[in-house]
């Protein structure tokens, strides 16, 4: 079966930047990995979980208003991975950070598979 595996995550000062990776393992191929919608969630402490960014088998992005313009998503098909690049980073950013992927050919609106997470908190 799929799993994902989250790593990455550290405690930063407000204004750095950090790289969230996820490796998925159990994709039938590099095909059917490319396939399919990748996406990252983050939790704070008492707040529900909320969606930062997906990208799509076509290859196209979208941002939580949130993260526009700081965040950016991308993937590598042969690596079976995909990545959270984070810059000028908040206190507020502060959260346990899920990636998560969607089964193949069925695009964003479901996603099927969920890492464990990995820990960003952000100093003032």
């Amino acid at each position: 079966q799929v799993q994902l595996v989250e790593s990455g995550g550290a405690s930063v000062q407000a204004g750095g930047s950090l790289t969230l990776s996820c490796a998925a393992t159990g994709f039938s191929s590099e095909s059917t990995y490319s396939r399919a919608c990748m996406a990252w969630f983050r939790q704070a402490p008492g707040k529900e979980r909320e969606a930062v960014a997906y990208m799509s088998a076509s290859g196209s992005r979208s941002y939580a208003d949130f993260v526009k313009g700081r965040f950016t998503i991308s993937r590598d098909n042969a690596k079976s991975a995909h990545y959270l690049l984070m810059n000028n980073l908040k206190p507020e950013d502060t959260a346990m950070y899920y990636c998560a992927a969607g089964s193949a050919g069925y695009g964003c609106s479901a996603l099927s598979y969920w890492g464990q997470g990995t820990q960003v908190t952000v100093s003032s």
